[in-house]
């Protein structure tokens, strides 16, 4: 099947080499960085976590919202999703390749991560982290190139796969409460350490997922002849409506938390994020940009009428997912450095070659989850025909 993804139109080549392009010059930025180290990002001593970590962050929630559409589908019988559920889990595939990339640039010496394998301890939640990603990636590869392909062949799939997909499912959940404890379990960094720092990485996740999975489904219904139909689009949508609404509670509820405590260690952090501290306001206009991004979105997919237009979906899927990109990436990993635990103030901003081998690697997963969409797309056409 691998053939189907290198034929296409004119636009689509152009669009492979733009991609390809990008990766290209992200690459160039690497290797200078891999040459002079980290010295050329805006990390510091104080904040050691950057752009990098922060994509990681955000890009585990979004493999691991391919569960809100497999779980469902196989678990429930749900056959409404039968259209979308190999998009779900090829944009899984993409997501943990960019997770695993952003870690490997995120190391000044790369060849390093080998030592988490060469001495594995179960203490380290590192460890686990790894098995977690890895092991979610290779059951994804796996359950979709054998539903696929027996999708190909007009045939069922065969038994030993749904024990897999069964066993994907909390191993999805897993990937990032593990993702969580990696943060929740610094107990110098009070911004983090918090009981419920996973169920809301969980919520935003399922919000922040399967909205990008809506924009796909819209997108590909204007570029190909795919078309995933009305009801599973909607279902997906209310899926998005809910967890949304769950994670903007849970926000709520750590902002009353810590503004009614009034301990000094969990005020700072909040008050940097939306109004500054000692003159630094560089997050401000970004956090105030995500509230109103969140607001505006869950305003959208509240009201039927709005979510159930196409045009005002989209909008509002775009608005939450990139109001997600902001709390969840620089917002909630950088937040946790700002103050550092001495009180002082060291701000961070990515750096010209931070952000372009950041752009690189997103070019990466786009052009994964662009052949992979190429290949399942050539399969419908070939089993309706």
């Amino acid at each position: 099947m691998l053939e189907k993804a290198f034929a296409g139109t004119k636009n689509y080549w152009g669009w492979l080499l733009a991609l390809a392009a990008v990766i290209f010059v992200g690459f160039l930025f690497y290797l200078r960085q891999f040459h002079e180290g980290l010295t050329v990002t805006g990390m510091s001593r104080d904040v050691t976590w950057g752009l990098y970590i922060a994509q990681f962050t955000f890009l585990v929630g979004v493999a691991a919202s391919a569960v809100m559409v497999v779980l469902p589908y196989y678990l429930h019988n749900w056959k409404v999703f039968g259209k979308i559920t190999i998009l779900g889990e090829f944009l899984a595939i993409g997501a943990v390749v960019m997770c695993m990339t952003f870690i490997f640039v995120d190391m000044g010496q790369p060849l390093r991560i080998l030592n988490v394998f060469r001495y594995p301890s179960p203490h380290s939640m590192m460890f686990w982290d790894t098995v977690a990603l890895g092991g979610y990636l290779v059951l994804n590869v796996v359950i979709s190139q054998v539903t696929l392909n027996a999708e190909r062949k007009d045939v069922a799939p065969p038994r030993w796969i749904r024990p897999v997909i069964i066993l994907s499912i909390p191993w999805a959940i897993s990937i990032h409460t593990v993702t969580a404890f990696l943060y929740a379990g610094l107990a110098s960094r009070p911004y983090w350490m918090t009981a419920i720092l996973a169920p809301r990485f969980l919520a935003s996740a399922f919000s922040a997922g399967p909205a990008l999975l809506i924009l796909f489904c819209l997108l590909l219904r204007k570029v190909s002849r795919f078309d995933a139909g009305r009801e599973p689009i909607q279902k997906l949508a209310l899926i998005v409506t809910y967890a949304m609404a769950i994670n903007v509670f849970f926000v709520l509820m750590e902002l009353f938390t810590a503004m009614y405590s009034s301990i000094p260690e969990h005020v700072s952090h909040f008050r940097y994020l939306f109004l500054g501290l000692d003159g630094k306001t560089r997050l401000v206009p970004w956090m105030w940009t995500s509230a109103v991004l969140a607001i505006g979105a869950l305003t959208l997919l509240i009201v039927p009428r709005t979510r159930r237009n196409h045009l005002t979906l989209g909008i509002a899927c775009a608005g939450l997912f990139f109001s997600i990109w902001i709390e969840k990436g620089l917002g909630m990993v950088v937040t946790g450095f700002v103050p550092n635990p001495l009180g002082a103030v060291t701000e961070y901003w990515p750096t010209l070659p931070e952000t372009m081998i950041a752009l690189g690697v997103y070019a990466i997963g786009a052009l994964i989850v662009t052949l992979l969409y190429r290949i399942a797309l050539s399969v419908r056409g070939e089993v309706s025909t």
